[in-house]
């Protein structure tokens, strides 16, 4: 396993400043570049390279709903779009990686095929679509009879970490969520993670209004606000489990138990999503459902390439989650 050291060296800068940026620390001050360099040394260090037979070469993008500085506040995203890097030059394809502020630029160049990260308004999608029919979506399916996608089952990897809570003799579980907005529209996507935690804990006779806290977002920030608010509202009745949305948002909440005193997992036990190759090196470190992400992006250009080999059909790849325990939950709660 990559230590904060590898990191670091492969980074080209200090074990310390990689800690801090791991962490999320608000008081370094350290340019989006070095942050950049740094969770991209992380996922690196976790990729296991495979070969493979080549391909006629063909001009492939990337497009990502993020701008690039939006990426480094959600490193789900950024992990998908360095699993399809990564499995594009392996395969000696020819790449394009494009952001939610430069895709007009596409227009410009010869592109065959689209990887599309990210959630897609009806407009970006007829635009992608006037520059090549082949496209496959990652993290979202606008239509499966339409187009290609790779997705998870957020269902299913929500029900794990309650039920293990409930194993655990968790009964007083909280959730921390953030919602999803498309691109020019006001009303949020619907979240399966926290439509999933109402009607599971809901089955379970477990489900507590007060213990649900949702932000304007999936971020590191958003989780602080809200754990901080949560331990403002709940005083001595805040769960002593949180179901969290995404490890970023379950590092900031972390963050916010730590300030208040709250211990981990002693008083409170956390399990994120997404299994970022950060989490094993924050303190104490995460307990989370592994999402394949970067399998994710090496999978959607597989996908893209069956299309140029002559699939007509449209497919939908649903690809599996683990449940990861480490040091943020306890067994049994006080």
């Amino acid at each position: 396993m990559a230590t904060i050291k590898d990191i670091a060296k492969l980074a080209g800068v200090s074990p310390a400043t990689v800690s801090r940026v791991l962490n999320y620390d608000a008081s370094l001050s350290v340019t989006d570049e070095t942050k950049k360099r740094i969770f991209e040394a992380a996922e690196e260090l976790s990729y296991k390279k495979r070969g493979s037979k080549k391909h006629v070469n063909r001009k492939i993008a990337i497009v990502h709903w993020y701008t690039e500085e939006e990426e480094l506040h959600d490193l789900y995203y950024l992990s998908i779009r360095l699993g399809a890097e990564k499995r594009t030059k392996e395969l000696g394809e020819d790449l394009a990686v494009y952001f939610t502020d430069n895709i007009q630029n596409m227009k410009e160049e010869n592109i065959e095929g689209i990887i599309a990260v990210g959630k897609f308004s009806e407009s970006q999608i007829k635009e992608l679509t006037e520059i090549t029919p082949h496209i496959v979506f990652v993290d979202y399916s606008p239509n499966d009879d339409m187009y290609d996608a790779i997705i998870v089952d957020f269902e299913k990897a929500t029900k794990t970490i309650i039920n293990y809570f409930m194993s655990t003799h968790h009964e007083k579980i909280g959730f921390i969520g953030g919602t999803e907005t498309l691109k020019g529209e006001a009303e949020p996507l619907e979240d399966l993670r926290e439509k999933t935690f109402r009607s599971y804990m809901n089955e379970q006779k477990l489900y507590d209004e007060n213990f649900v806290y949702v932000g304007s977002s999936l971020s590191v920030e958003s989780g602080y606000e809200l754990m901080k608010q949560a331990v403002t509202d709940l005083g001595d009745d805040l769960p002593t489990a949180f179901v969290i949305s995404s490890d970023v948002m379950a590092i900031g909440s972390m963050r916010a138990l730590h300030e208040a005193g709250v211990a981990i997992p002693d008083r409170v036990s956390v399990i994120g999503i997404n299994d970022m190759s950060v989490s094993k090196h924050i303190y104490p470190s995460l307990s989370t459902i592994r999402v394949y992400t970067e399998l994710m992006g090496e999978t959607a250009v597989d996908t893209l390439l069956e299309r140029f080999e002559g699939r007509m059909i449209a497919k939908t790849v649903s690809l599996s989650t683990k449940l990861v325990i480490r040091k943020s939950v306890k067994e049994s709660p006080k």
